[in-house]
């Protein structure tokens, strides 16, 4: 039997861009909608007929795939449930808008195959949201949320952000709170990054950004009071309530293969890594970007601390035929003496506060492989 992958698509529009945004996405008209969704579906066609293995997620994200209204994504599906065979239960995720969101006729998405929507609430402050620029309420959010619970989708995820402008512990207890009574089953918490090239970097000194210490402790008071909530952590910046983990995401930091479709999208398949420019016109053409090969030894430690379950040493050890190095054994010890990691002897996992400093961490256990 042959291994499932992922299917990703990326939609690359948005109503308006928000100011910490580095995605590839930007405004555009109904005219453009139809061209991409057009040839997005013969991308669609082209990458079914190579590929042999059945298809376990699939993941509309962007940008903000909501503004192509029902037609177009039912279009899409469709298109998907056609070229790839999509196994009966697959996890079929849509990223959603709170604003464009309540114009979905999420019943007839629900139809088609989709069983489960991300939204992109990031606050559930108005001045909060103000300075990020989103152009919706957390009420928006509650009705498109009510929308497709009320057709039948249960499966349903919150975006949050954290060390946002003006944030405090008072106001990120107060967003989660109003997650949890929106019924949603997942929540990915990211803390604010600061991109090159995007208006919030070149406003950065007029920001009242927290600083570290205050962007760790709403990290720390969010992992916790999430738990309290009813949501497990399971990956570092996400969180659900126990069986309703995203798939697809999942996927991605255990090594498993997926193809990405659309401008800027990345693609792990056949031992691979490559990706399409964020370039229209590259897309359209499918000309491809090789990056090399992947799911190496490197990646494989680095993805699986990202998880809560860990580094599974046994899993390293078949999958690699070796034992992990004395070297990075001694590595974890010190990192778990210090606090920031955790080991059962089977696995080693990162607590809360590692999880704070997780790149410098892989960074050491990596120099040490």
């Amino acid at each position: 039997m042959t291994n499932s992958i992922g299917l990703y698509l990326h939609v690359p529009f948005c109503k308006q861009k928000c100011a910490y945004c580095d995605f590839f996405s930007g405004r555009a008209g109904e005219a453009d909608y139809d061209n991409y969704t057009r040839r997005l579906k013969e991308k669609i066609i082209y990458w079914g007929a190579q590929t042999t293995e059945t298809v376990s997620s699939v993941y509309i994200g962007g940008g903000t795939p909501s503004v192509l209204g029902t037609k177009r994504l039912t279009e899409l599906l469709s298109a998907v449930f056609a070229a790839f065979s999509v196994l009966p239960h697959a996890e079929v995720t849509v990223e959603i808008n709170p604003e464009s969101g309540k114009e979905l006729e999420f019943s007839a998405l629900k139809a088609i195959g989709m069983n489960r929507i991300s939204v992109g609430l990031q606050s559930a402050n108005a001045k909060e949201l103000k300075t990020l620029g989103r152009i919706h309420t957390p009420h928006d959010a509650a009705i498109t949320l009510q929308s497709a619970q009320r057709a039948g989708i249960e499966n349903t995820s919150l975006d949050l952000m954290m060390g946002i402008p003006y944030q405090t512990t008072d106001s990120l207890r107060r967003s989660i709170d109003f997650c949890a009574s929106c019924g949603v089953t997942h929540i990915s918490s990211y803390i604010l990054k600061i991109e090159e090239g995007t208006p919030f970097a070149a406003a950065k000194e007029k920001l009242p950004l927290p600083n570290d210490d205050e962007q760790a402790q709403l990290y720390l008071f969010a992992v916790d009071y999430l738990e309290k909530r009813g949501f497990r952590q399971y990956e570092i910046s996400n969180f659900s309530v126990p069986g309703r983990e995203s798939r697809h995401n999942t996927l991605y930091w255990q090594c498993g293969e997926y193809l990405g479709l659309g401008p800027s999208a990345y693609s792990f398949y056949h031992g691979r890594r490559f990706h399409y420019e964020r370039d229209f016109q590259a897309f359209y053409e499918n000309r491809i970007t090789d990056d090399g090969a992947g799911g190496d030894e490197e990646e494989f430690i680095m993805l699986a601390l990202r998880l809560k379950s860990g580094l599974d040493f046994a899993q390293y050890e078949t999958k690699f035929q070796k034992h992990l190095s004395p070297a990075v054994m001694r590595e974890i010890k010190r990192f778990e003496s210090a606090g920031y990691m955790n080991t059962d002897g089977r696995r080693a996992w990162l607590t809360p506060r590692g999880c704070l400093v997780s790149n410098s961490i892989i960074a050491e256990i990596l120099y040490h492989h």
